[in-house]
């Protein structure tokens, strides 16, 4: 063995002449493919960042008009001097109409001395029909018909009471009258005057108290303000 052959190759790499073994450090290869991940991370976060940039410049503008509420405005076009409707006109030309007003706001509300009230008493109890009648004449109410019900709702009524007009006065007097008497049920029949019968049910006790009546007659009759879709704007 030469006096140049490196310890521990065991002859295997024997020198001779001026020729050499090439010996490579192991931590080499590691570094590189280290470096090679590092720079595609690096070009990827760069990547990811150019593009967040393009959707800001680019887009935002498009989202915000996309997300601003539609504005009601008559709008000409600059070349032909044509109207342009949009908003709630264009819905509604599109077939879409608006919500329809509330009754309560269609029909005007009797007044109590306008409503004639027919009171008979469905209960064993005797009396309670005229009791009742004298006391919604104090109230206003117009008197017709005191007595005892019918067979057919004779001790046949389990709640308080019902209240039967005409169709028309189902969201006109029975409602008026409805204040009087909290818990009845609202029916109508195929009569043609405007009378209504207040016949009372097992469950009857009273009339409700005057004060809570003209507190419920006065939310009744208060005119309710028309909706309008927050979107619209004045010019």
């Amino acid at each position: 063995m030469s006096m140049l052959t490196p310890p521990g190759m065991g002859g295997k790499y024997r020198i001779t002449g001026d020729a050499y073994p090439r010996m490579r450090r192991t931590g080499g290869r590691r570094r590189l493919v280290l470096a090679i991940v590092a720079s595609a991370a690096a070009i990827a976060l760069i990547g990811w960042g150019t593009l967040q940039l393009i959707q800001v410049f680019s887009g935002g503008g498009k989202a915000s008009a996309a997300s601003a509420p539609t504005q009601n405005c008559d709008r000409r076009d600059p070349k032909t001097g044509a109207e342009t409707r949009t908003g709630a006109e264009s819905k509604t030309e599109a077939g879409l109409k608006p919500a329809p007003l509330p009754k309560s706001l269609l029909k005007p509300l009797p007044k109590p001395a306008q409503i004639t009230v027919n009171v008979f008493n469905a209960t064993p109890r005797g009396g309670l029909a005229k009791n009742t009648a004298d006391e919604l004449k104090k109230r206003g109410f117009t008197i017709g018909e005191v007595g005892n019900a019918t067979k057919q709702y004779d001790k046949k009524v389990k709640g308080t009471g019902i209240l039967l007009g005409a169709r028309t006065a189902a969201d006109t007097a029975l409602p008026v009258l409805g204040t009087q008497l909290a818990g009845a049920e609202h029916r109508t029949d195929g009569r043609t005057g405007g009378e209504i019968d207040l016949i009372l049910g097992t469950q009857f006790k009273e009339l409700a108290k005057k004060e809570d009546a003209d507190k419920a007659l006065a939310e009744l009759t208060k005119p309710k303000p028309t909706p309008t879709p927050s979107a619209e704007k004045n010019c």
